[in-house]
């Protein structure tokens, strides 16, 4: 019989999934980020901003891998970080899609944010159920 207190397998699944996303943009991101973000339809990228950004997806996601396998209460943790995270992100590409400043391909940016946090958010409330 599995323990109430156990993280969901599905939910390790996910941030093992998140882990690979983060990495397939951090890495091109933090070391080319000028040819990476020109085939994605920028015309002006701002290599510093760029590598910030891989900078914290490599964290983010390099997070999700790391702590795998640890406890309930840090799963808990992590997932209040993913939601500022992507909650933070929606706001700044939504912004920046009014704006009329970012190329057409930040939709799909846009609707993996959006996707990342409501799955974030089910499993928040999922786990607190637990806690």
């Amino acid at each position: 019989m599995k323990n109430a207190k156990e993280v969901p397998n599905s939910l390790k699944i996910w941030f093992l999934i998140h882990f690979v996303i983060d990495y397939l943009f951090a890495i091109p991101l933090t070391f080319f980020p000028n040819s990476f973000l020109k085939i994605l339809g920028w015309t002006i990228v701002d290599n510093l901003s760029a590598r910030l950004v891989g900078a914290a997806l490599i964290g983010i996601g390099g997070i999700s891998l790391l702590e795998n396998k640890s406890s309930l209460d840090i799963y808990n943790s992590l997932l209040t970080l993913k939601i500022l995270w992507s909650l933070a992100a929606i706001i700044g590409i939504t912004i920046s899609i009014s704006e009329g400043t970012a190329p057409k391909i930040i939709w799909s940016i846009l609707i993996i944010f959006i996707m990342f946090s409501i799955l974030w958010i089910y499993y928040k409330i999922k786990l607190k159920q637990k806690i």
